[in-house]
């Protein structure tokens, strides 16, 4: 790796950093808001509307809940609830009482006194919070409504003010030790809401659902009001216990995000789901910081190994500081303060201690009230991180701007590519050194275990086929020299503009010991002694070219099918070892089989060997939220788009399946162990606190502590062989794979990858699993995607399962898949089987509109 990649990584994200206090006693006016940007907060919240107009409202709905009850006493005792019995299951309804109800009343619209919120210079400084005192997913209509109505009157209101960001609180999933099934309500009223009003919505929600933790029916809620006959339709049918992926589903409803980062994490599924979701906004509570032993606010390792994978994100997410103190100073704009610029002392950036004894609690009491005070130390900590984050791997530096982003995959046989995309393959050093470590160790054992070559003079023939701008030639002569063992080395191009500057590299490189020939390597007829004598200089001196007969000229760079005749037969002779780089990112999909099923004839066939030698291709399921919306918008002008694999570097991903020996049966909320740093959530191995180490990840793509499921689906394996025929039957596969799934999901699509065997031990791999033992920190391939149309969601503790075809015929390759969910159920009464069910899935997905041409 050349030095500027051995450099420490200096690279700093992006953090956006906001301030949030829920009770702010003022308005955010525009003192205030330079204020807070002095201390190096980037933006302030602001409610939309204040105590009034939520005293209105309170007043309101008492007064129509007091008239509804009246009329539901009405009602005849019989009308208003039955319940029956049926194997054991009471199932609770209830009558309406109002067969033809009449509308909730309405709201008035607001009025001066009832919001601080006004159009103004600082609106882009501010992120507006919707009143948390409402309720949209309450069972109770009158309260679902006048939630809705203050709803829209606000976001209408923001919308109107050039508010661009609102702060909805999210679904309330219980009521008391009832579990609510509003979500379904709650998705309505943010729709209904956003109709015609540009601006963003965030859903705030905790991590995790935890009935404990949820807010209660505090004074002046909407929820407090519930009448109890909706309560009584709400039943539990399970224990109540923490729901890791509760909030998870209930957001899935909705789609827009504001994370609430709790001080313990969950256990590390959730974590890398919530990482591949669309998070906007991370918040975080004084309750987020733990202590460190000086007594300053500061994350565990495990929090900033999270926060730090979402800085890794291309648009990473906005940090709210919440109830985290006023801004310093609001009250005297005199008083002068250093603002949060990060630079702290050692004892201020030391990591937060897990759980301080009572002890250690008392000792850090006594240290903050000596040291001199910091007046915004969490803004302070997170401005720390800021500057200290790890450095990025060579995949992540190399990447950059390329995160998630669909690419269609290369046609090099019906396209000859540019010089850029040939260089872009040649910045990475890692694949070129597996390629000449195979090469050295090939012909130490050509040497040692005296195997004949098939050249006259007795040197190793080797063939570069698909040789490009020449990469592999060099390194195939650098292989020769380390090992002392001469070779006549062939470069095939079928490219002429790239044929142009390998004659170049020749003559100013390789000392015109390379024979360099224009032709597609399924047409070449092999190595001449004629071409090896005289061939060689005549493509390599330009003056050569210049001066040589038309009839020469065409003999030299053509395609040798055309012009068969021209050499007699016994002047070919078979070649040792050929050597390609025609992978691509499922390994097969560039038409590598296909590519060299045209020269295989040509190794000889006792001791010939092809670099690579064999290559087998991988699958797993993934959530890819952020791809299936770009599949999804591009279908407007793209109908093939749902159909076509894409060649992307996945990031925003999270892996479905994951391996046996990984999963845990607890769902309760897991203290973070210590992270290794050959883990892409361990890139922080290099804390706030040694911000010069380098980084050791080799797993850019994989975002979660768990090993995913990823498994083979078919293998390739190239060794001398007769011609094949012209049909390409022979190249076609199938596979039928099971994932099982431990946590509910959706499905947006499968991850492709692969592994190569170049030679013996030395490989190239992919796969997140193997890459770190084969090829670490190599850049040359992004994983592909294979997208579905319609995204499968699976509950717990199901099964997907994946079928998908390699298809050919006389012109082009193409895939065909399918995605299915499977789940169990037991039989009831007498039949206690379990019985595999399918959930749902199926359509079969199929690229043959943008296959391969051959």
């Amino acid at each position: 790796m050349d030095d500027s990649a051995a450099q420490v990584d200096e690279w700093m994200p992006t953090i956006y950093v906001g301030q949030h206090e829920s009770k702010r006693a003022l308005p955010v006016t525009e003192q205030a808001l330079r204020q807070a940007q002095d201390f190096h907060y980037d933006m302030l919240t602001t409610p939309i509307t204040n105590d009034h107009f939520h005293s209105r409202v309170l007043a309101l709905l008492s007064n129509a809940t007091v008239q509804a009850t009246a009329v539901d006493t009405e009602l005849p005792e019989s009308g208003k609830a039955v319940s029956s019995n049926v194997d054991d299951a009471f199932i609770h309804f209830r009558l309406s009482s109002h067969l033809n109800p009449s509308p909730p009343p309405e709201i008035p619209a607001l009025t001066l006194v009832d919001t601080p919120l006004s159009p103004g210079n600082i609106i882009s400084g501010l992120l507006a919070i919707a009143s948390p005192w409402i309720d949209l997913s309450s069972p109770d209509p009158l309260v679902y409504d006048f939630s809705r109505q203050v709803l829209e009157m606000e976001i209408a209101y923001a919308a109107f003010c050039g508010i661009e960001n609102v702060i909805v609180p999210g679904p309330k999933l219980h009521y008391d030790n009832l579990r609510a099934d509003g979500v379904t309500r709650y998705a309505r009223a943010i729709r209904e809401a956003l109709n015609g009003n540009h601006l963003q919505v965030h859903l705030s929600i905790p991590m995790i659902d935890h009935a404990d933790n949820e807010t209660k029916n505090e004074m002046g809620s909407l929820a407090s009001l519930t009448r109890e006959e909706y309560l009584e339709e709400l039943t539990e049918d399970w224990p109540r216990k923490t729901d890791v992926f509760g909030t998870w589903d209930a957001w899935h409803a909705v789609r827009t995000l504001y994370l609430f980062i709790p001080k313990n994490l969950p256990i590390f599924s959730i974590q890398s789901r919530w990482l591949s979701e669309p998070v906007r906004i991370l918040s975080m509570k004084p309750t987020s910081f733990g202590m460190n032993p000086s007594g300053y606010p500061a994350f565990s390792k495990a929090i900033q190994a999270f926060i730090a994978k979402f800085m890794r994100l291309k648009t990473p997410p906005w940090i709210l500081l919440c109830d985290v103190g006023p801004i310093p100073g609001i009250d005297n704009p005199e008083m002068v303060f250093a603002g949060a610029d990060g630079y702290l002392s050692p004892n201020a950036t030391a990591d937060a201690s897990v759980e301080p004894t009572p002890s250690e609690a008392a000792k850090q009491d006594r240290r903050r009230s000596k040291k001199t005070e910091d007046p915004t130390p969490h803004l302070s900590y997170i401005r720390h991180l800021q500057r200290h984050q790890p450095p990025r791997s060579p995949i992540e530096q190399y990447g950059a701007g390329y995160q998630d982003y669909l690419q269609a995959p290369l046609q090099p046989l019906a396209d000859n590519l540019e010089s850029m995309t040939y260089e872009v393959f040649e910045k990475d050093p890692v694949k070129y050194d597996q390629y000449e470590k195979a090469l050295k160790q090939a012909l130490r054992d050509w040497s040692d275990e005296q195997k004949p070559s098939s050249s006259p003079d007795g040197r190793v023939v080797v063939a570069v086929v698909g040789a490009g701008r020449g990469p592999l030639v060099t390194r195939a002569l650098r292989a020769s020299e380390a090992e002392g063992v001469e070779i006549e080395l062939w470069a095939v191009e079928k490219n002429p503009n790239a044929f142009v500057l390998l004659q170049k590299h020749n003559v100013e490189e390789w000392q015109n010991s390379v024979n360099v020939i224009k032709s597609d390597m399924r047409s070449w007829k092999g190595p001449s002694h004629f071409q090896s004598t005289q061939f060689s200089s005549a493509v390599s001196h330009p003056d050569d070219q210049i001066t040589a007969p038309p009839d020469l000229s065409s003999s030299l760079d053509h395609s040798q099918s055309t012009n068969a005749s021209a050499l007699p037969s016994e002047d070919h002779h078979r070649i040792d070892i050929i050597v390609s780089e025609l992978l691509g990112s499922f390994a097969d999909n560039e038409l590598s089989p296909e590519c060299l099923d045209g020269i295989l004839h040509l190794l000889n066939p006792t001791h010939g060997l092809s670099i690579p030698h064999s290559y087998t291709s991988f699958l797993t399921p993934i959530s890819a939220p952020k791809l299936h919306a770009d599949i999804s918008a591009r279908l407007s002008w793209d109908s093939s788009a749902a159909e076509t694999p894409s060649v992307v570097w996945l990031h925003a991903i999270d892996f479905l399946s994951i391996a046996p020996t990984a999963v845990s049966s607890s769902s309760q909320p897991a203290k973070a162990p210590q992270l290794a740093a050959s883990h892409p959530l361990t890139n922080t191995k290099a804390t706030a606190t040694t911000p010069s180490s380098t980084s050791t990840s080799t797993l850019p793509s994989l975002p979660s502590l768990t090993p995913p499921t990823i498994m083979p689906t078919w293998t390739f394996t190239h060794t001398p062989q007769p011609r094949t025929p012209s049909l390409n039957t022979h190249n076609r596969r199938h596979t039928r794979l099971r994932f099982r799934i431990r946590d509910r999901a959706v499905c947006h699509g499968l991850a492709g990858y692969f592994e190569c065997t170049l030679y013996k031990s030395v490989k190239l791999s992919t796969n997140p699993l193997s890459m770190p033992s084969y090829s670490p920190d190599m850049i040359s391939w992004f994983p592909i995607f294979f997208p579905l149309r319609n995204p499968l969601y699976v509950p717990d503790h199901s099964e997907i399962s994946v079928e998908m075809w390699r298809a050919t015929d006389e012109r082009k390759v193409w895939y065909e898949w399918a995605v299915e969910g499977w789940g169990w159920c037991l039989g009831i009464g007498g039949e206690r089987e379990r019985r595999r069910v399918r959930l749902g899935g199926g359509e079969m997905m199929s690229s043959v509109g943008v296959g391969c041409l051959m």
